[in-house]
């Protein structure tokens, strides 16, 4: 699906006091089990590296300027590069005309709530806001978005669909230019996919488990040396005894 063309409307003046009001949390689980306990955006931050200019983040306001009374939005992740940290944080959110562009990437988690809002007002918002990719994640397979990943790149001020690979039944891919990764449905989990060091960002789970394995080796290196440590004592007390006698 392409949408219509849109225009943005000219941001009306705000001063550097102004903050965006704080919204009420959401009351679905689905950024928690898709993005914040498998780490999707921790893994992302460490991956591009540069938290200062970088912003990696979840459900930050995102809009004109804090004083606007309608069309904020609050992406469940973007992604922008080259911008301040700092500024956004001051802010309690991302005002586009002081950092003078918008999220370079944004991605929502389908939900029973919002799924019918993510195709279509949030898909025209985000147009407007110039938000070069608008991706979509639903763990379902397509209950809610019809499919289970889905992503559009702004061209001409319109959406138009960015390919998705079919892996098969259980996993589909797309790649997204903005963030140079592949961005994974696979076995209903949100992963991320570097082509060009071709690996996996790693989940939470996966860095404990690394990190588990690298002590147990540790432990049992340690172990190891113990014991050839008291074997030289062994070898050198039957030494001695041998030159006593």
């Amino acid at each position: 699906m392409t949408t219509a063309k849109v225009a943005a409307p000219a941001p009306a003046p705000f001063s550097t006091d102004d903050i965006f009001p704080d919204f009420p949390p959401r009351d679905d689980m689905q950024n928690y089990l898709y993005l914040h306990t498998p780490s999707s955006t921790a893994a992302l931050v460490y991956h591009f590296g540069d938290s200062d200019t970088t912003l990696v983040a979840s459900e930050i306001p995102v809009g004109w300027n804090p004083r606007q009374r309608a069309g904020i939005l609050i992406p469940d992740l973007m992604v922008i590069f080259g911008v301040s940290r700092a500024a956004t944080i001051a802010r309690n959110g991302y005002a586009i005309p002081e950092h003078g562009k918008p999220p370079d990437f944004v991605l929502e988690i389908a939900s029973p709530y919002t799924a019918r809002n993510d195709v279509t007002g949030k898909r025209r918002g985000y147009a407007e806001y110039g938000v070069p990719e608008y991706w979509r994640f639903d763990p379902t397979g397509g209950r809610y978005y019809g499919t289970g990943l889905a992503g559009d790149r702004l061209e001409n001020g319109a959406y138009t669909p960015m390919e998705i690979v079919r892996v098969d039944d259980d996993r589909s891919r797309g790649y997204s230019p903005a963030l140079g990764l592949d961005l994974c449905w696979e076995y209903g989990e949100l992963r991320w996919y570097d082509p060009q060091r071709e690996y996996y960002l790693p989940t939470y789970e996966e860095i404990m488990a690394a990190r588990n394995a690298a002590q147990d080796a540790s432990r049992q290196a340690d172990a190891r040396i113990q014991q050839a440590h008291a074997r030289i004592r062994e070898l050198e007390a039957e030494n001695r005894r041998l030159r006593g006698q």
